[in-house]
C-alpha cells in the first residue's frame, strides 16, 4: 500500500512521467495518450486519491460529470452505469470511474516502465508454476527495477527506525513472492546480521519439496503452515544461546536444504491465538476501489474488511480439486460463537470497523446459526460475509436468521453443475440442493456468488453447455446474483494430484527444486477446454446484467457446440413448493421480533407486532394468544437458554390437553408468524 501510495501521488506521477521520458520508453498510442495527458493526471491523482480513501467524498459529483478525469482505454468499454449504479449510486459509481482512472496510469507503467506491475501483485509469472528456481534468481542479480527502488526506499526507512534481528515475509500469492525476495536480498546486502524468514500462503503450497539451496542466499528460514509455534521458535533460535528445535522449518545446514520438525510442543488451539491486531497499520489510509461493475466483486476491494475466520480448515475437505491432504485443509478446528464474537467487539474498538469478512475455507452452518444467535444476543450491529458449501443445512430460516445479525453476501462453489461430475468432484451437493439453498439465501436478503469451473478431467464438451443451461436458469429465476468461471487446474496435493489414474488424466512431473503446486496434464477426453473460455465468460456477464437469457447458448461460442439436454424448467421444478408437515421435535425455535401488544375481543385476542418495516396481526383464542406470547418470550433470539420445537409441543398439550399440538403449529395465524420472524432451525 506504502508503494502504490508513493506511486500515485502528485510527486510520484510527476517522477514516473520524467523517467518515461528519459528512457524514451513509451510503446503505444494509449500510453501516449496518457502522457500527453500527464499535467491532468498530475494534478488530479492526490484529491482523486483522497476521495478513495474516504476523505474527500464530495468529489464524487465531480468525477461522475466524466469531464474531470483524463479518460485513457479503460474507458472505452465503460457502459450501463445505469444498470450498476442507478440515479442514486453516486459514491460507488465515483469509486468505480476512479479505479478505470487508476488502472489507466496502471497500463501507462506496464507499457513504459515496468512490465511485472500490478496493484496488488508484483511479477506474478515468477513465482506460478516455479519447478526451477532457475528464472526468479536470474531476476533477482539483475539491477532493481523503478518499482524496486521504492519498495526499496519504504523497507530501508522501517529497518532503520525498527533496528529488527528478524524479519518475516509473509507470501500468500504468486505475485507476492519477486518482492518478498529482493527486499530480503536488500536486507542481506545491508544488514547480514538481520535473520530473515518467509512463511504464508504460497510457501505452504508450493514449496514443500524445496530443495535448492540458493533460495538461502536471501532466506533464512523457510516455515510451512500455522505460523504461531514456528515463528516463536525462531525467535528463541535468534534470543537463546541453547540449543533450539524447530516446527515445520527449512534452513541450510553443511550446505543443503534440511526440514526441521524436531520440536515436541504441540500446535496453538484457535482458541489460544487472541485478536488480530491492526494497530501498526495505515488503516486511515487504504483505498477503496470498485474494478467492475459487479455488487459482490466490489465486496473484494471496495472497503475494509476485518478479518476472521470461524474454523482452521474445512469441515467437508473432500472435494477432489481442492488441496485437502495439506493441514491448513485437513485439520479442522472451529472456533466457539462466543469467542468469536469477543474478538469481533475488541477489533470494532481497535478499528472502528464494522464490517467482518470470515476467510474461512468452507464456514461451518451449525457454528453460522450460533454466531448469528450470539451477535443478535449482544445487540451487536456488525455486516459480515463469508465462504460456504450450498448444503441442506442452509434452510430459509437459518437464512433469515443469518440476514438478522448482519450477514449480507456468501460464495460459494457450485464449480460443475452437473450430477456426475459433481458426484465424481466429491462436492456433497446436487444442483437441485443448490439451487434451494441459493433461493433460500436470496429470498432472506442475502447477496449469493457462485464459483463456476469448466475443463474438469473427463469433462465432455456436451456437460460444459448442461452447465451453462443450469447457470442460465439460476440467474434467470434471481437465486443467484454474481458468478465467476475459471478453468480447472491440477494440483500437487489434491486428490486428483496424488491419484491421477483414478480421474482419468496423465500428470506432466518435473523435476521439483522449488515451487510444486499446478501441474501440466493431458486428459483421456483430449478437449481443449480453453476454447469455451470467451463464450463462457461473455454469457455470464449478460446474465448477471439481466440480460440475454433469450439467447441460444450456441451463439455465445465461435465454434459449434451440442444442443442443451437440460429441461428447459429444471431449476424452477427443483424451486417448486414442497409442503413437509413432518415436526423436528430438536429443531430450535427461535423468535426474532418483539413482545406484541394485545387487545381482547370477547373470546379472541388480538396480537399485534411491530416490526422494523411493517406491522401484522394474529388473531387466536385467548387463552392459546396468552400461552403463545409467553412462549414467543421464551424463545426470544436474545435468551441464552433456546427453546426446542420438543418444548412447545409438550407445553402446549400439557396446558391444553384437548387440543394436538400439530394442527395449532401449521394453522394460519401461525404460518404467518412464520413468515414474519418466528423460525425453525
Amino acid at each position: 500500500m506504502e508503494v502504490i501510495l508513493s506511486i500515485f501521488s502528485k510527486a510520484g506521477l510527476s517522477k514516473l512521467f520524467d523517467y518515461a521520458v528519459q528512457y524514451k520508453s513509451i510503446n503505444n498510442a494509449n500510453s501516449q495518450r496518457v502522457f500527453e495527458l500527464r499535467d491532468e493526471y498530475i494534478t488530479s491523482i492526490e484529491p482523486v486519491i483522497h476521495f478513495l480513501q474516504g476523505k474527500n467524498q464530495t468529489l464524487a459529483r465531480q468525477i461522475n460529470s466524466l469531464n474531470f478525469l483524463p479518460q485513457a482505454s479503460c474507458f472505452e468499454t465503460l457502459e450501463d452505469l445505469d444498470w450498476a449504479f442507478g440515479n442514486m449510486g453516486i459514491q460507488d459509481q465515483a469509486k468505480h470511474l476512479a479505479t478505470l482512472y487508476l488502472e489507466d496510469i496502471s497500463d501507462f507503467i506496464v507499457d513504459a516502465i515496468d512490465e511485472n506491475f500490478g496493484f496488488s501483485r508484483y511479477a506474478e509469472k515468477l513465482g506460478r508454476s516455479a519447478n526451477s528456481f532457475n528464472e526468479l534468481n536470474a531476476s533477482l542479480v539483475i539491477k532493481p527495477t523503478y518499482i524496486d527502488l521504492i519498495t526499496l526506499e519504504i523497507l530501508a526507512n522501517k529497518i532503520e527506525i525498527v533496528q529488527p534481528k528478524l524479519v518475516c515475509f509473509s507470501v500468500p500469492f504468486p505475485g507476492n513472492l519477486y518482492s518478498a525476495f529482493r527486499c530480503a536480498q536488500w536486507i542481506k546486502n545491508n544488514y547480514p546480521s538481520i535473520k530473515i524468514a518467509m512463511g504464508g500462503g504460497f510457501p505452504n503450497t508450493e514449496l514443500r519439496s524445496l530443495t535448492d539451496k540458493r533460495v538461502f542466499d536471501y532466506f533464512d528460514f523457510i516455515t510451512l503452515d500455522d505460523g504461531e509455534l514456528p515463528i516463536e521458535l525462531l525467535h528463541k533460535s535468534i534470543t537463546s544461546e541453547k540449543s533450539i528445535t524447530f516446527k515445520r522449518t527449512f534452513i541450510l545446514e553443511n550446505g543443503v536444504v534440511c526440514y526441521k520438525n524436531d520440536s515436541s510442543l504441540p500446535n496453538y488451539k484457535q482458541a489460544q491465538v487472541g485478536t488480530p491486531d491492526y494497530s501498526d497499520l495505515l488503516l486511515d489510509e487504504y483505498i477503496s476501489v470498485i474494478e467492475i461493475a459487479n455488487p459482490m466483486h466490489s465486496l473484494w476491494t471496495d472497503g475494509r474488511w476485518n478479518k476472521l475466520t470461524m474454523a482452521h480448515g474445512c469441515y467437508w475437505a473432500k472435494c477432489s480439486f481442492c488441496d485437502v491432504s495439506l493441514d491448513y485443509i485437513k485439520l479442522y478446528e472451529p472456533v466457539t460463537a462466543k469467542l468469536l464474537v469477543d474478538r469481533m467487539q475488541e477489533m470494532v474498538v481497535t478499528t472502528g470497523e464494522t464490517g467482518f469478512h470470515f476467510v474461512d475455507e468452507a464456514a461451518p452452518p451449525a457454528l453460522m446459526r450460533e454466531l448469528a444467535l450470539e451477535i443478535i444476543r449482544r445487540d451487536l450491529k456488525v455486516t459480515w460475509w463469508t465462504n460456504i458449501r450450498f448444503e441442506k443445512s442452509f434452510s430459509a430460516d437459518l437464512c433469515r436468521l443469518l440476514a438478522a445479525s448482519g450477514c449480507i453476501a456468501v460464495s460459494g462453489g457450485l464449480e460443475v453443475a452437473s450430477e456426475r461430475l459433481l458426484k465424481l468432484i466429491e462436492k456433497g451437493v446436487t444442483v437441485e440442493q443448490v439451487a434451494q439453498v441459493t433461493r433460500n439465501l436470496t429470498d432472506a436478503g442475502i447477496m449469493v456468488h457462485a464459483y463456476l469451473m469448466y475443463g474438469y478431467p473427463t469433462q465432455t464438451v456436451q456437460e460444459t453447455v448442461d452447465s451453462l443451461e443450469m447457470v442460465r436458469q439460476l440467474f434467470e429465476l434471481g437465486v443467484i446474483q454474481s458468478g465467476f468461471w475459471h478453468q480447472f487446474a491440477l494440483t500437487a496435493h489434491s486428490p486428483i494430484g496424488l491419484n491421477p489414474d483414478k480421474y482419468g488424466i496423465s500428470p506432466k512431473l518435473e523435476k521439483i527444486e522449488f515451487a510444486n503446486n499446478d501441474v501440466e496434464f493431458k486428459d483421456k477426453t483430449n478437449i481443449d477446454h480453453s476454447k469455451f473460455n470467451e463464450g463462457l465468460k461473455k454469457s455470464l456477464y449478460n446474465y448477471m446484467h439481466g440480460v440475454g437469457f433469450e439467447i441460444r447458448l450456441q451463439d455465445w461460442f465461435e465454434f459449434k457446440v451440442p444442443k442443451t439436454r437440460i429441461k428447459s424448467t429444471f431449476i424452477e421444478d427443483c424451486l417448486a413448493p414442497k409442503f413437509d408437515l413432518k415436526l423436528n421435535l430438536n429443531a430450535k425455535v427461535i423468535f426474532l421480533g418483539n413482545q406484541p401488544s394485545i387487545e381482547t375481543k370477547g373470546k379472541k385476542s388480538v396480537l399485534t407486532f411491530h416490526l422494523k418495516t411493517n406491522n401484522f396481526e394474529i388473531s387466536l383464542e385467548k387463552e392459546k394468544a396468552a400461552w403463545l406470547v409467553k412462549q414467543l418470550a421464551e424463545c426470544s433470539a436474545k435468551n441464552e437458554k433456546a427453546q426446542t420445537l420438543s418444548n412447545l409441543k409438550n407445553s402446549f398439550e400439557s396446558t391444553f390437553p384437548d387440543f394436538d399440538f400439530e394442527p395449532f403449529w401449521f394453522s394460519k395465524p401461525l404460518a404467518k408468524l412464520k413468515e414474519n420472524g418466528l423460525l425453525t432451525i
